[in-house]
């Protein structure tokens, strides 16, 4: 329409909304839909956690917060830079928002001129060229396929990065593949970050809390200091603490970066929910021993689904080291017939023909920038997972 932004022809819709938006069409139908494509912890947010935002509630906790955040929970958002990341942080030196999307927004609509470049490690989460787009900016692809663990190795960074290069988009965990970077491989980036001092790193942790078999979380700014002054770090309780629907995200960076995040913020949302702060609040400095029973429950899931996909079905499935995604290779049966009849000419169509011959809903590789893919969410209950994936395997199967 003739009324419409440039801004907005930038940018397309997000594909893991759009095919969950039809999983569920097909559930109101009637038909036997497992969704596997949203991102989305199956659990329920901590009681402790929602007797807090209760609490807010009843006190009157109901108005107008700080822009950036209550004191208290950036109080509580540096603790746990310090406790968990090695991050010498203070309050100040932290911000609050209505979830880690509006933090990268924020952040890079702050700082993005036209022409700008930001280099996105492939595959990708879908907002991240999207918002980059959005700001008249640049995104530069860096592969890092199935032959290197969908990790970014050191000589693809140096090659992406120009004169033009603003920041660097790392995501650990990432979201589609479950790759999770040890220190060592962080240190290696590192090494190529330190040589090109323009560039900064947006570095989103959101999936911090669930990297699989006894490994450790490292970030960026972490394991080289001398990075810190370039670099922002965003997390939330959306995945830890199953809060995805409260919309908190916060981060650290410096501090003439938050100023200007805060005055974009001022203009546009003000304040996130002063209940779901005062939630979150309790979520941080509650108990968080049931972190590691929801990892090992994850893990069980991850090995369920993975072993699955890869029992003779023609799927070639890596086994991530975190979050809550697989992200299997479809490529030996592209080019083929489904037992519907329907094309399988490439890995949309290929997701496509399996929701509408099988019920399950997954989202195919291309939208994360990767084609010859599909992701597979297993936040799911393992009785959920075991049909989707015997239906996955009859559809294969069936391919000819």
């Amino acid at each position: 329409m003739a009324f419409l932004s440039d801004a907005l022809n930038r940018i397309q819709p997000s594909a893991t909304v759009a095919i969950s938006r039809k999983a569920a069409d097909m559930a109101r139908e009637g038909k036997d839909v497992i969704s596997l494509a949203a991102g989305e912890p199956d659990f329920d947010t901590p009681e402790n956690v929602r007797e807090a935002a209760i609490r807010a509630i009843n006190s009157g906790k109901t108005h107008y917060t700080n822009v950036d955040g209550i004191p208290e929970l950036k109080e509580a958002v540096a603790a746990k830079f310090r406790r968990d990341n090695g991050l010498d942080v203070e309050a100040a030196d932290c911000f609050v928002a209505s979830g880690g999307k509006q933090i990268l927004f924020n952040a890079l609509l702050a700082t993005l001129n036209p022409g700008d470049e930001v280099v996105i490690p492939v595959p990708y989460w879908v907002s991240y060229p999207e918002i980059v787009r959005l700001c008249d900016a640049n995104p530069v692809f860096a592969v890092a396929d199935a032959s290197t663990g969908f990790k970014l190795k050191p000589e693809v960074l140096e090659a992406a990065i120009t004169p033009k290069t603003k920041w660097l988009i790392l995501n650990t965990p990432s979201n589609p593949s479950g790759a999770a970077y040890t220190a060592g491989e962080l240190r290696e980036l590192a090494d190529v970050l330190l040589r090109h001092p323009h560039v900064h790193i947006l570095t989103d942790d959101i999936y911090e809390v669930l990297v699989y078999d006894g490994g450790t979380f490292a970030t960026i700014a972490g394991v080289e200091p001398k990075l810190r002054e370039r670099t922002l770090t965003l997390n939330g309780v959306s995945k830890s603490h199953a809060m995805t629907g409260w919309r908190i995200g916060y981060c650290t960076a410096p501090r003439p970066l938050l100023a200007a995040m805060l005055k974009l913020q001022s203009q546009s949302t003000t304040n996130p929910s002063s209940i779901s702060q005062y939630a979150a609040l309790e979520a941080l400095n509650g108990p968080q021993g049931f972190l590691k029973d929801w990892r090992d429950i994850f893990q069980g899931r991850r090995d369920l689904v993975v072993n699955g996909l890869n029992a003779n079905t023609g799927i070639d499935c890596l086994s991530p080291e975190g979050a809550f995604y697989v992200f299997p290779s479809v490529k030996r049966l592209l080019g083929k017939t489904s037992g519907g009849g329907r094309a399988l000419t490439d890995d949309a169509a290929f997701v496509l023909a399996l929701l509408e011959e099988t019920g399950v809903a997954l989202v195919h590789g291309t939208a994360f920038g990767l084609p010859g893919h599909m992701r597979l969410s297993y936040a799911a209950a393992n009785s959920q997972l075991e049909d989707a994936v015997g239906r996955i395997q009859d559809f294969c199967a069936k391919i000819s």
